[in-house]
């Protein structure tokens, strides 16, 4: 019998069969870029974690990739008889092992007791993680771990960061002693059906579904889908599918067909998508769309942000998460077609807020509509800016009043069968405007790869050449984000008299 780690069983919880794959075909596994990413914010957590629950530096961490896991068993065994704070040790019991993020000395009376704190990147505490604390305390107390207690420290996201990497108060504790300790019998039957998947010689016969995404993104999905009826047109492509009726429908015909979905269970837009995908015909109110922006004059501006967020904040007066605008792009289209463009990048690795604040008023003017492709994301960080810098918060909510939103304009009047129920901007310009092409541009493409480049700019390794390089890379991208926009008005406007 090997001893599955907490994550495997974690992952049993999720899907019987991603366990199986887990152990079995490991190289099946293709995580997501977005996965990825949080793996590596949960080991920048876990470094501050670390800083946190032992600022005096005396804390030993214990590294099974580099020493072997026996030996850590062993050391771990070994530090509980000392005084210090152990990060990453390791116990296990009969089918099951587990490395605790934290454990923390303590007394009671004259015994040693144990105190065992999970870190986590998150700024809640999940059901995952009420199972996690579970298994993790099972395992430690088997083990023959005095522990007393067990608490998840999660992120608090309405901590603001001081500065000088003071990163006290940046977690924030969730006792679950009590609840932990009383799940034994049902994490010892987990452990048991658990292995009993593991034996078996193949893999479960489970379809792809809900599971699949939930509480995580796994990274077998493109497998086990390969391994199903492929649909012509999926289900998934119907847009915002919320209604029980339909979602019930969906799980219990998961390799359905567009087609096959009853058309009493969709709504208008649901049922517009359904249509126009089947017949391969494009819907566009031309006259609805145009009256919808009749309203709004030239000269017109078209904005788009980049923003970068941090699990851990670097810069004074930032939080948790929050989304700091690093780069904008701006057309500005006068009365006679005439078409300017406008950019703002701060690649020096401080805090670009207030520079980015000043230089969006001066770049704005004091007239005309801002067109922006979803305004909440934009009007919600020209809100946080305000809030920020007092000074500025007239000028920047004059401009957030100014916003006009495209995309609900574009939803409601505009669907090629190309988009597969999405109106994201990149999935509404290849059909309006096919000369345009994220796919051409060097470097960035999307709002993910700009976050990359963004962090790799700023990064005192990077050579100023391969700064250069990244600067005119996000540059392209951002400025393909406004025109595209400047196009589709063009397009939903039906001015064809511009050449643009």
């Amino acid at each position: 019998m090997r001893n599955l780690s907490k994550s495997k069983l974690i992952a049993y919880r999720q899907c019987p069969k991603r366990l199986w794959l887990e152990v079995h075909c490991p190289e099946l596994r293709e995580d997501s870029a977005a996965t990825q990413a949080s793996f590596k914010v949960g080991n920048t957590v876990g470094d501050i974690a670390r800083q946190i629950y032992d600022p005096e530096g005396s804390g030993i961490l214990l590294d099974a990739q580099r020493d072997g896991f026996d030996a850590v068993f062993k050391q771990s065994a070994k530090l509980l008889d000392s005084a210090l704070p152990i990060f990453e040790a390791s116990f296990a019991t009969e089918g099951a092992l587990a490395f605790a993020d934290v454990m923390l000395p303590d007394k009671q009376g004259r015994k040693r007791v144990w105190r065992m704190v999970e870190v986590k990147s998150s700024t809640e505490v999940k059901d995952y993680h009420r199972d996690d604390a579970a298994i993790q305390s099972f395992i430690a107390r088997k083990a023959g771990v005095p522990l007393a207690s067990i608490a998840l420290a999660h992120i608090d996201s309405d901590w603001v960061y001081p500065g000088k990497g003071d990163y006290r108060g940046l977690l924030k504790e969730c006792d679950l002693t009590s609840e932990a300790f009383s799940r034994d019998d049902e994490v010892q039957e987990l452990i048991a059906e658990a292995q009993s998947v593991v034996a078996k010689r193949k893999e479960p016969k489970i379809g792809t579904g809900g599971q699949c995404s939930s509480p995580f993104a796994c990274g077998f999905f493109d497998y086990c889908q390969s391994q199903e009826p492929q649909a012509e047109f999926p289900v998934h492509w119907l847009p915002s599918i919320r209604a029980n009726a339909l979602r019930e429908h969906i799980a219990a015909n998961p390799a359905l067909e567009l087609r096959d979905t009853p058309d009493e269970l969709l709504n208008d837009l649901q049922q517009r998508v359904k249509d126009h995908t089947l017949s391969g015909e494009i819907y566009f109110d031309a006259a609805s769309a145009e009256e919808a922006l009749q309203a709004y004059r030239l000269p017109a501006y078209f904005l788009d942000f980049e923003t970068i967020q941090f699990a851990v904040p670097i810069w004074k007066g930032t939080r948790p998460y929050q989304q700091i605008p690093f780069q904008f792009s701006l057309h500005r289209l006068g009365r006679t077609g005439k078409l300017e463009s406008q950019a703002f990048l701060d690649l020096t690795g401080d805090d670009p807020s207030r520079s980015f604040a000043d230089s969006l008023i001066a770049a704005c003017g004091n007239s005309g509509p801002i067109f922006v492709y979803n305004a909440g994301f934009e009007g919600a960080r020209i809100s946080e800016l305000a809030k920020r810098f007092k000074k500025l918060a007239s000028s920047l909510l004059a401009i957030k009043e100014r916003l006009v939103d495209l995309h609900p304009i574009t939803k409601a009047n505009y669907y090629h069968p190309s988009q597969q129920g999405s109106w994201s901007i990149k999935a509404v310009l290849p059909a309006i405007a096919p000369d345009l092409n994220y796919e051409a541009l060097e470097g960035v493409q999307n709002g993910g790869m700009a976050m990359e480049a963004y962090l790799e700019a700023i990064h005192p390794d990077t050579t100023s050449e391969r700064k250069a390089a990244i600067e005119q890379q996000l540059l392209a991208y951002c400025g393909l984000d406004t025109f595209a926009m400047v196009r589709l008005w063009q397009f939903l406007a039906g001015r064809k008299d511009l050449e643009l």
